[in-house]
């Protein structure tokens, strides 16, 4: 029996510590590695999940992504709710706050992206024969069709804002929601609309291609936490895996933000530059000239949750009355951030 033993550790050891798990790793053993499936969008403001999966953080945690590549946010918040994947990328949407106060569980858990002075993330542009023509800003788009991907959309609340603060409504223009980016990029270039709220990498590059130009930033406007990361019930019920996953992630942030905020190293910042250009599949010039904001700790803007929940109550988008702190999460990166 002894050898028996002796034999089967020999066995283990040669397999490595993953190999006599008696657990399903895949549900989140805290001696494996554990599969994570990853839903986001092909964003610049997706940089530091990028940087964890090419540098290999996510995989020094015992993560082993398996990324969902979707075209809006609205999909990816019902696929993260739903438990359909483990965590969610992605703008902070209508659709996601009534499904929380209709009893759906979901977590908001770190920044993904906020508009901040400075920094292009979120923007309104104009078509360039529109600008030509005096739609300089903002209150010029009044009697103008304005391009959005969806109703409820984190650009449906960027554009309703930005018209309040300059005493008009959306009753001032004509919305015009198309679905997806690509949609509404190739809608400006043909006409078909004469503004529309883009992120990037898209703002640089409808203005490298020269059929859009820059009317405002959202952050010359307003503060806001345009996008985060999110995580499933189920997920979040996986502590361990949970906050390893933020480990990694708040390791992505920080590299991030000394290279593209900080700007201390020209390699890191070319580094970190032609990472995101892979991922989303932009040229480097295009993705370099537009970098975003990200938290160095990637930390919420909590504050801001509210903020949006009311307006978007207000303005009819939701049903029924929620609290942020029903849904913000901070728990799991305060954890991860002790070790």
């Amino acid at each position: 029996m002894k050898k028996i033993i002796s034999l089967l550790l020999l066995v283990c050891l040669a397999a490595g510590v993953g190999g006599c798990s008696s657990g399903n790793d895949s549900a989140g053993s805290a001696k494996g590695a554990v599969k994570v499936s990853l839903a986001m969008l092909r964003l610049t403001s997706s940089a530091p999940l990028f940087i964890a999966m090419d540098k290999g953080y996510f995989a020094a945690e015992g993560i082993e992504i398996e990324p969902q590549w979707f075209d809006a946010a609205q999909p990816i918040a019902v696929a993260t709710a739903s438990s359909q994947v483990n965590v969610g990328a992605t703008g902070i949407t209508a659709g996601l706050y009534n499904m929380a106060a209709k009893g759906q569980k979901l977590f908001i858990v770190a920044d993904k992206g906020r508009e901040e002075k400075g920094f292009s993330s979120s923007a309104l542009l104009a078509s360039t024969a529109e600008y030509e023509g005096g739609l300089k800003n903002i209150e010029a788009l009044k009697g103008k069709r304005v391009g959005i991907t969806q109703k409820g959309s984190t650009f449906h609340y960027m554009l309703g804002r930005m018209l309040e603060a300059k005493g008009l409504s959306l009753d001032d223009i004509t919305l015009v929601p198309l679905g997806k980016l690509s949609a509404v990029m190739a809608a400006l270039q043909s006409g078909q609309i004469d503004a529309c709220i883009l992120n990037e990498p898209n703002i640089s590059k409808v203005q490298m291609e020269g059929y859009g130009k820059l009317v405002t930033q959202v952050s010359e406007i307003m503060p806001y936490q345009t996008s985060a990361i999110f995580y499933s019930p189920e997920f979040a019920n996986n502590e361990d895996a949970a906050v390893r996953f933020m480990r990694a992630y708040n390791k992505a942030c920080r590299y991030y933000y000394e290279a593209a905020i900080e700007k201390k190293d020209p390699a890191r910042l070319d580094e970190v530059v032609k990472i995101i250009a892979k991922y989303v599949n932009t040229p480097e010039e295009d993705i370099k000239a537009g970098l975003p904001y990200i938290d160095p700790d990637g930390k919420l803007l909590a504050s801001d949750i509210q903020t949006q929940i009311d307006w978007y109550a207000a303005h009819g988008m939701m049903e029924g009355a929620l609290d942020a702190k029903t849904i913000v999460n901070t728990h799991f990166l305060e954890e991860a951030m002790k070790k």
